[in-house]
């Protein structure tokens, strides 16, 4: 079943390359934000940055990982070619943090050379892959707050910004429908394909409600008109996960603990053995170029 095939086919965002319309988010006037941080940047502004650049460049990482091992070519292929857009789109928003940080880092020193307390991504896309179920619906979750979040980021005072979110847009619409494709075909398969898809979607969901966490800097970035606050997307994003979970016979995970600490610097064991792989070239040879 693909999914476009399926009743009432939610919606995710806009699901098209089509303008949206421009309502700005804040009549402010766009200025380095002096609000308190969580610590790794002295401005609420660069922080915010750093979160959505970590998430994607930590989960371009996971999903690289999968190159050569994917269940078919055409997976291959195409898992790839998302982790290179999440990993694009995390160059630019760590080249205009560096920018707005102003102490001569580049994108690529902030990539490699910060330490894994000085992340700020969500521990959701950190976690190992585990199988192609873990994956597949971690990116589905992932993916399905991200769009409404781009969306409106579209809107953002801040111009730069405005311009990465809508190229991540159009490449988030189609992340958005890769996953949730496969969560369908994997849901409403054969009884493996189902509970792997169900072992995965109770392992995930406590990791999954940190995308919907805000604090002090994402009031400062709202007050400003440079961001939504995400936690307003809480509920839309909820319902719209849950129709496709219950279309591909899948059954929701009851709420109990959630993760919480990526945001702040607090991560699971898993990131460190990440980031030594990711990190090893430029800290065993500082300063060279190619």
């Amino acid at each position: 079943m693909g999914y476009g095939s399926i009743p009432d086919e939610p919606e995710f965002g806009a699901g098209s390359d089509a303008p949206a319309q421009v309502t700005p988010l804040s009549d402010a006037r766009g200025h380095r934000v002096a609000s308190i941080t969580s610590g790794i940047a002295a401005n609420a502004h660069v922080e915010y940055l750093l979160r959505l650049a970590d998430d994607r460049l930590i989960l371009g990482q996971r999903l690289s990982e999968w190159c050569g091992h994917a269940p078919i070519l055409e997976e291959d292929i195409a898992l790839a070619n998302i982790a290179l857009d999440l990993i694009g789109e995390s160059s630019l928003l760590l080249e205009h943090a560096a920018a707005l940080e102003g102490a001569g880092r580049s994108n690529d020193a902030l990539a490699f050379l910060r330490d894994e307390t000085a992340f700020r991504n969500v521990q959701l896309v950190e976690l190992p892959n585990g199988d192609f179920a873990v994956t597949i619906v971690r990116l589905f979750l992932y993916s399905a707050l991200q769009l409404p979040l781009l969306e409106a980021l579209e809107r953002s005072i801040d111009a730069t910004l405005a311009g990465i979110a809508a190229k991540a847009r159009k490449e988030c619409t189609y992340h958005l429908r890769h996953g949730a494709d496969w969560v369908l075909k994997l849901g409403d398969g054969t009884a493996e394909s189902r509970a792997r898809a169900q072992a995965a979607l109770d392992y995930l969901w406590p990791y999954a409600h940190e995308l919907t966490w805000g604090d002090a800097v994402d009031d400062a970035m709202t007050s400003e008109g440079i961001a939504i606050d995400v936690r307003t997307l809480n509920a839309a994003w909820r319902a719209n996960v849950e129709r496709i979970v219950q279309a591909a016979t899948l059954t929701m995970p009851a709420d109990g603990w959630k993760a919480t600490g990526g945001r702040i610097g607090r991560h699971t064991e898993h990131l460190g053995h990440l980031l030594a792989e990711m990190q090893v070239l430029p800290r065993s040879h500082p300063g060279a170029t190619w």
